[in-house]
């Protein structure tokens, strides 16, 4: 720790040979990115350029000696390499450079290999299971779209979605589609899209390319935050045959960006021969059931009934007088009718034996009309 304060500070040339010593102690490290700016200059031997990251927007300036950059073949601009490089601090100017002896290029084989055992990682993990899935909305308010800048991706997209449905909106954000600075990119326009109320689906598209140039879009990174957004994602990245990891955790997968236009919105004119047949088939059934309930309705009027309807109560009436006839004649009045007499106790007993009453008792004797009063005289005998 070096001694310093506001009363004793310290020279420039210690700090930054204080920063020198730190450094040196890292020593040789092993470092991978995606070269970028590869510049040569004039009447040097040396080899400039930047190592980028794949993930996120950082780089590191580096530098090695001509032979050894030629020995490792063919290096392009966007080649992802291995790099043993060692930093170093130059205290007369404060700057830090890497320079490194050797330097690899990462081949197609280890690349399938990595690509390999991160989408068994990820599945293992539950991101591309179908039951994660969101269902595509019906009709999107607005679709967001992320492609490249003034890519045919972008115009099939648009111009196969509004061919469908002319009044479709989309909120358009064109960024890096390849290199390393496309994760980023991507990455910003996906979380700015998904935090946009208005956006109700996605869309994640380039064209075609090479396994290289499609790489960005099976960045880890990209992949856990398409699964972690709460918008439902299309991904739309080259052609068939193309199968990136953005596959897989995307919500519908299209086969090319023309099939992503046509997918996020429903046709227009579909739609109005779905609403013709509809109300076909709604005047069809209406108009059955009226049919069905005149015919009903035509029965019934053709009834005898319904051409004399009082015939009903007349035919009961008849059946209620006879019934009524019937039952007069059964009745007791029927019998007082008939001249048949009941005689009564004076307590209302029914005198069914002329010994059931004795000389000058009072008696009551109902005949069909009136009650008569009589006192008995004698009871005649007999059966």
């Amino acid at each position: 720790m070096l001694e310093n304060s506001s009363d004793k500070p310290l020279p420039v040339r210690v700090i930054s040979e204080a920063i020198g010593d730190y450094i040196s102690r890292l020593g040789p490290v092993w470092i991978e990115g995606e070269l970028s700016e590869v510049k040569v200059r004039p009447g040097s031997s040396m080899v400039y350029m930047r190592l980028r990251d794949t993930s996120a927007d950082m780089s590191l300036s580096i530098m090695c000696h001509k032979s050894t950059f030629a020995a490792a073949g063919e290096l392009s601009e966007n080649a992802r390499v291995i790099i043993n490089a060692k930093a170093s601090w130059y205290s007369k100017n404060g700057s830090l450079s890497m320079s490194f002896k050797e330097i690899r290029q990462v081949g197609l084989g280890e690349l399938l290999a990595r690509l390999e055992a991160l989408k068994n990682t990820l599945a293992s993990e539950g991101l591309f299971a179908a039951s994660r899935k969101r269902e595509l909305p019906f009709l999107p308010k607005v679709v967001g779209l992320i492609c490249g800048r003034n890519s045919d991706a972008e115009k099939d997209v648009i111009e196969n979605a509004k061919r469908r449905w002319p009044s479709v909106q989309f909120a358009i954000r064109e960024v890096a589609v390849q290199g390393s600075a496309a994760v980023v990119e991507v990455s910003a326009a996906l979380r700015e899209l998904d935090n946009n109320p208005d956006v109700d689906v996605i869309i994640i598209t380039r064209g075609g390319g090479s396994f290289e140039d499609l790489l960005p879009f099976s960045d880890e990174s990209l992949i856990r935050l398409v699964a972690e957004s709460t918008t439902p994602i299309v991904s739309a990245i080259g052609h068939e045959k193309d199968s990136p990891l953005l596959d897989l955790v995307a919500d519908w997968r299209a086969s090319t960006p023309t099939d992503a236009g046509k997918r996020v919105v429903p046709d227009v004119d579909e739609e109005f021969r779905k609403i013709a047949q509809l109300q076909d088939r709604a005047l069809r059934t209406l108009t059955h059931r009226i049919e069905r309930e005149r015919s009903w309705l035509t029965a019934i009027l053709s009834r005898p009934t319904m051409a004399d309807p009082m015939s009903m109560v007349s035919d009961r009436q008849e059946e209620l007088d006879s019934l009524l006839a019937h039952l007069t004649a059964l009745s007791p009045q029927g019998t007082l009718d008939r001249g048949y007499a009941v005689v009564l106790k004076s307590d209302g007993t029914l005198v069914m034996d002329a010994s059931a009453v004795a000389s000058d008792e009072k008696i009551a004797i109902r005949v069909a009309h009136g009650t008569i009063a009589a006192t008995v005289n004698g009871a005649l005998q007999g059966e």
